[in-house]
C-alpha cells in the first residue's frame, strides 16, 4: 500500500468509532418529523432485541481490534423500548468489540409519564446520556408540534433525568409557527436555566413528505417567520447562548466545554460508526475500502431479512476517494473547530483553489487559522453557498 493509501486507510482514526442503533417506533408521528418512524400498536421486544443483538454480532466481527467510543440509541423513539432490550443491545456491542473506559452511551427518550417511569432502567442498562425530545416550552406550541407532553410534563422528566444520569441534553425547535423574537428569547433564556451541559436548538424546516409539507403545499400552514426573522432568531441565539457559557460547537449545538456529544462528533469528524435497525446508514472502514451502509428500511422488510438471510443490510457500497473528501467538507464546517485542511487534501489529492477561499475570506463567511478553514457566525447560516464555492 503507498503511503497516501495508508494515510487514507487510517483516516477514520481522526473521528473515532462508534455504534449507531436505529429503534423505529414511535406514539405518534410528528408533523414535520422526516425520519423513518413508524406508529404501531405492538412490537415484540425480544424479537426485535434478538435482531439487533445479531447485526451487531455481524458487524463487529468485520471491524475487529476496535473498541466503541460511543453508542447512541436513536430513533423513533427509543425510550419506547424495555431497558432489558437496552440492555441487550449493550451487552452485545460490549462482547463484540470492548468500551473504552470513557464511553459514551445516549438514548433519544420523551418526556412522558410512560418513558420517564423507564429511565432508572435504562441506566441500570449503561446509558449515561439521555438526549431528550422537549420541542418548546408552551402547551399551545407543542400541540401545533404533535407532542404528546406537556410543558409541565416535560420539566417533571427533566427533573427526574437529571437525578438519574450524568448527563442530560434536550431539544427546542425555533422559528415556530407565530413565533416571534421576543418570545423566542424568553424560551431560550428559560431553557438555559434549566440546562445541565448540552442543548440542541433546530430551526423548523419544512420537509417534503411531511404533514407540515403537505399543509406548506396546500397554503395552509400560515404565521411561519420569514426569512430575515429566522436569521434573526439564529443570531440572537448564537449571542444568548454563548453569553450562558453554552457556545456553539456545531450549527445547531451548544454545550459546556467538554459536554459536547461524543457520538455526533463521529459523524461532523468523518469517523466510523457501524449502524443497525431500520434505515441505518453506517460508515465502515474495512481492508476493501471505506465502505457506506444502508439497512431496509421498513421495519417488517428489515427484521424478516434478518431472521430469513443473517443480515439487515440492503446495500454495501465504496466510496471513492473525492466523495470522502467531499463528506469530510460537508460535515466539518458544521462545527466551530473546522475542516483540517491537510486531512481534506491527503483525502482529495488536492487542496482548495485559493482563488475562492481567498474570496470567501475577504466577504467574511470563513476564516483561516493554523491549518484550519473555519465558517464564522455570519457564514453558518448560509453554509450551503460556502460548500458549493470551495467544492467547485
Amino acid at each position: 500500500m503507498s503511503r497516501a493509501g495508508a494515510v487514507r486507510a487510517e483516516d477514520w482514526r481522526a473521528g473515532g468509532f462508534g455504534l449507531y442503533v436505529h429503534w423505529p417506533f414511535c406514539a405518534a408521528k410528528c408533523p414535520y418529523c422526516d425520519f423513518n418512524s413508524h406508529v404501531t400498536a405492538h412490537v415484540d421486544q425480544r424479537r426485535w432485541a434478538a435482531a439487533l443483538t445479531s447485526e451487531i454480532a455481524r458487524l463487529a466481527t468485520e471491524t475487529p481490534d476496535r473498541h466503541l467510543g460511543s453508542i447512541f440509541l436513536g430513533g423513533g423513539t427509543p425510550s419506547l423500548m424495555e431497558p432489558e432490550t437496552v440492555d441487550a443491545v449493550i451487552r452485545a456491542a460490549q462482547a463484540g468489540w470492548g468500551f473504552r473506559n470513557d464511553i459514551e452511551i445516549s438514548l433519544e427518550a420523551n418526556p412522558t409519564s410512560v418513558e420517564k417511569g423507564r429511565f432508572r432502567g435504562f441506566a441500570d442498562a449503561g446509558v449515561n446520556r439521555l438526549s431528550m425530545g422537549i420541542q418548546a416550552l408552551n402547551d399551545p406550541d407543542l400541540r401545533r408540534l404533535g407532542r404528546l407532553h406537556s410543558v409541565a410534563e416535560a420539566r417533571a422528566a427533566f427533573d427526574v433525568a437529571r437525578e438519574v444520569f450524568g448527563r442530560v441534553s434536550f431539544d427546542l425547535i425555533y422559528a415556530r409557527q407565530g413565533q416571534d423574537r421576543a418570545a423566542w428569547r424568553a424560551e431560550l433564556r428559560a431553557a438555559l436555566d434549566m440546562a445541565v451541559d448540552h442543548l440542541s436548538l433546530y430551526q423548523l424546516t419544512i420537509e417534503p413528505g411531511t404533514a407540515f409539507g403537505s399543509r406548506a403545499a396546500a397554503g395552509t400552514l400560515r404565521d411561519l417567520p420569514d426569512d430575515d426573522l429566522s436569521a434573526d432568531m439564529y443570531f440572537d441565539t448564537q449571542e444568548i447562548c454563548e453569553a450562558a457559557g453554552m457556545g456553539c460547537y456545531e450549527i445547531s449545538n451548544h454545550a459546556r466545554a467538554g459536554s459536547e456529544s461524543r457520538h455526533n462528533l463521529v459523524y461532523w469528524r468523518q469517523g466510523d460508526w457501524a449502524a443497525v435497525g431500520p434505515g441505518a446508514h453506517g460508515r465502515l472502514t474495512l481492508p476493501q475500502g471505506r465502505m457506506a451502509t444502508e439497512a431496509h428500511r421498513m421495519p417488517g422488510a428489515w427484521l424478516a431479512a434478518i431472521e430469513a438471510e443473517g443480515t439487515g443490510e440492503s446495500l454495501r457500497e465504496f466510496i471513492p476517494h473525492h466523495e470522502q473528501a467531499t463528506e469530510y467538507l460537508l460535515m466539518a464546517l458544521r462545527l466551530t473547530e473546522g475542516l483540517d485542511e491537510a486531512r481534506y487534501a491527503a483525502l482529495a489529492g488536492h487542496g482548495f483553489d485559493e482563488a475562492a477561499v481567498g474570496s470567501l475570506i475577504d466577504l467574511g463567511m470563513i476564516r483561516r487559522l493554523e491549518g484550519r478553514l473555519h465558517a464564522t457566525v455570519e457564514g453558518r447560516p448560509v453554509l450551503n453557498a460556502i460548500l458549493r464555492e470551495l467544492a467547485a
